[in-house]
């Protein structure tokens, strides 16, 4: 057999390896990848979780797997009335009280015309372990790890070689999990294979040799022997896989002025944070003509209205926009889900609201070509009890990963209650909204009876006029008790910021409720 084996690396590790693990290992917000991805990473993540229990929906498109923390589990010493095998000795198994961690996850497997897997903390859970990633790769290896070790282990190489080889590409062992991989671990997975083929004489790779104290060690100057020098780490964004002529540049000057108005994500709340995002003209329009398309925004702001998405669990628009826009309402910053980045990070859920329900969402729109493509989620319908919707096209949308929410709470004017739309959202899991528009939308969601559930605005003002045809974005006039005019809306903590040829305004409008008193 022609064994060139000198200067090839066993590893073959994915791209952006040490930060995936991390990100998976952290799980602070629910990470929602291809099946694809799910298969490529999971491996070098599996050691750190115990599989507790699994179920599936009754079509068969959804199982839920639940997992806990290794450290959650005890382990116990084998029986000592427990007879062993002739010859074998018992092993030195270290004893872990349990307990130590109540980190848990459910991974959701979705199959549909896009399958996806969400990994998500479940509500029992803990925020964050209690240790750190290098502690579990010290209590076990991943099977990942393992697999490049049985890879070469059939090929009928020593143990001791593959773990020699191992260690001369530090930096891709680690970023595997393999700090703490012992030449103990490598016999164990070629164990079984040595037992199958008794009679096939192990061999060191070419340009390794045994020496009698040193163990197996690499010739040098060998005839043929290269240097295996590991590589630079993989950039954030996969160099084999081209970025879509779309992508935008992810922002390169500061956005800071915008953190007091974004969601914090450790606040428990009952109604979901909500941002109203949206370009005005100096005289408070949004376009020229109902239903056209009227740029407002600049390149600067673009990037900035891509970042906010990115910041937020969903991106909420009316029927209107969508029949008029076919937006596809996702974020195209370097380093999304679809743009460079894992599965569908920093991609929000796009909601429609469409309460009789007048989208005829078909696979050809935006929006669910974007899914298909791993550049944004499909998105939910939020409908009334009184839309007909015609059951194939329920399933059509289910099998992209999207959904209708049907709402029963009307106000006095007969339109969809905002405080069911939001407590709906909550209950799937959605903990910040950013509300795009449109006109009537906004205009509804800034009179003064929707205050408790608006968090902060921010408006990009454009230096138009877009005259008097225009789409305005304005509460309704208000007065007080003497019937004289009075200010709609006056949002708090405003800040002006210039950004290119636009000034951005941020402003709070919900009040927060006062701390509790210490004890």
């Amino acid at each position: 057999m022609n064994r060139d084996t000198s200067s090839y690396s066993l590893f073959n590790n994915p791209p952006n390896l040490a930060r995936i693990r991390q990100v998976m290992f952290e799980c602070k917000d629910p990470i929602e990848i291809s099946l694809e991805e799910f298969e490529t990473y999971w491996p070098f993540i599996d050691n750190v979780w115990v599989k507790q229990r699994s179920n599936s929906s009754k079509e068969g498109h959804c199982t839920t797997d639940y997992y806990m923390c290794r450290l959650r589990r005890p382990t116990h010493r084998t029986s000592e009335t427990r007879p062993l095998p002739e010859g074998k000795r018992p092993r030195k198994k270290r004893v872990r009280e349990g307990g130590v961690c109540n980190f848990q996850i459910k991974v959701v497997r979705f199959e549909g015309a896009y399958s996806t897997v969400t990994i998500a903390r479940t509500p029992g859970s803990s925020t964050i372990h209690s240790h750190d990633l290098d502690h579990i790769d010290k209590v076990k290896r991943n099977s990942g790890l393992m697999e490049f070790a049985r890879k070469e282990a059939v090929k009928g190489f020593l143990p001791s070689s593959i773990y020699t080889k191992f260690q001369d590409e530090p930096d891709k062992l680690s970023e595997a999990g393999g700090r703490f991989c012992t030449v103990t671990d490598v016999r164990n997975v070629s164990a079984k294979w040595r037992i199958q083929n008794p009679e096939v004489k192990l061999v060191p790779h070419d340009g390794y040799e045994y020496q009698k104290g040193h163990g197996i060690v690499r010739i040098q100057g060998a005839d043929g022997n290269k240097d295996v020098t590991p590589g630079p780490r993989q950039p954030f964004t996969d160099p084999n896989s081209p970025l879509p002529p779309d992508t935008l540049s992810f922002p390169q000057f500061p956005l800071e002025f915008l953190e007091p108005y974004l969601p914090k994500h450790d606040e428990r709340r009952q109604f979901p944070h909500v941002t109203l995002s949206y370009a005005s003209s100096m005289d408070s329009k949004i376009s020229l003509l109902p239903g056209m398309q009227t740029v407002l925004s600049g390149p600067e702001a673009k990037l900035m209205t891509h970042y906010l998405r990115s910041r937020h669990d969903a991106i909420l628009v009316g029927v209107g926009t969508v029949l008029a826009d076919n937006p596809g309402l996702n974020c195209r910053l370097e380093g999304a889900g679809g743009y460079g980045g894992l599965g569908r990070m920093w991609q929000p859920r796009p909601v429609v609201i469409d309460p009789t329900g007048r989208w005829p969402v078909h696979p050809e729109c935006r929006m669910l070509r974007t899914a298909v493509e791993g550049k944004g989620k499909a998105p939910w319908v939020v409908v009334s009890p009184g839309a007909q919707i015609h059951p194939q096209k329920l399933m059509m949308l289910k099998g992209y990963g999207g959904d209708f929410l049907r709402i029963v709470e009307y106000n006095q004017s007969w339109r969809l209650r905002w405080e069911a739309v939001l407590r709906a959202l909550a209950s799937e899991g959605i903990k910040s909204v950013m509300i795009e528009g449109g006109g009537t939308v906004l205009s509804e969601l800034l009179n003064p009876e929707y205050t408790e559930f608006i968090d902060s605005i921010i408006v990009t003002v454009a230096p138009t006029y877009l005259g008097r045809g225009g789409v305005v974005v304005s509460p309704d006039s208000k007065r007080d008790e003497q019937g004289k005019p009075n200010a709609a809306l006056n949002p708090r903590d405003v800040k002006w910021t210039p950004l290119g040829q636009n000034v951005i305004m941020c402003g709070k409008i919900r009040t927060p409720p006062p701390d509790p008193p210490e004890t």
